[in-house]
């Protein structure tokens, strides 16, 4: 499944000239790997950070020591800032994010397959909760889906504006 969104990611993209970079922590790098399998990737993908600790996610993606330290890293907040974080750092036209929790237990007091993802243009941020079920692989791979998903769909309603109107 996430290898037909990422194809039709790639050529949405292409087709509206727009570039996607990724910040990822519990698919540790799967968003990225799923568009760059994609023939003509590298028109789209600026390139993607792994940020699985916090300290990575604020010295590499910018996002708030504070909201790191109150929140955690499992946090609509922390998944938005890393999107933009990724976004910028790159320099992209849109930036990916998903943080949350794929098992085998609870982190930071949130239940296995709770997830969030985001997605950040210019403009607009917009995150994402999801509730998964099963195990670490298949948390990781619907988090995957789920982000190509709404990418598609950020790249889908801005086929009639601007870039950064997405």
């Amino acid at each position: 499944m996430g290898a037909t969104h990422a194809a039709d990611v790639v050529a949405l993209a292409a087709r509206l000239g727009l570039t996607v970079a990724t910040a990822e922590s519990l698919t540790a790098g799967l968003v990225a790997s799923a568009l760059a399998d994609v023939p003509g990737a590298s028109s789209v993908l600026q390139g993607g950070i792994v940020a699985y600790q916090a300290d990575v996610k604020h010295k590499l993606l910018d996002v708030d020591a504070e909201l790191l330290s109150s929140a955690g890293a499992v946090d609509p907040r922390v998944a938005a800032a890393m999107a933009k974080g990724a976004r910028r750092a790159l320099g992209a036209d849109i930036g990916v994010a998903t943080t949350g929790v794929a098992g085998p237990t609870p982190h930071q007091g949130k239940a296995v397959g709770t997830v969030f993802t985001a997605i950040s243009t210019a403009s607009h941020t917009e995150t994402y909760e999801h509730h998964f079920i099963g195990g670490r692989d298949e948390i990781r791979g619907a988090s995957r889906d789920a982000v190509l998903v709404e990418l598609l769909e950020a790249l889908g309603r801005g086929t009639n504006t601007r870039p950064d109107e997405l």
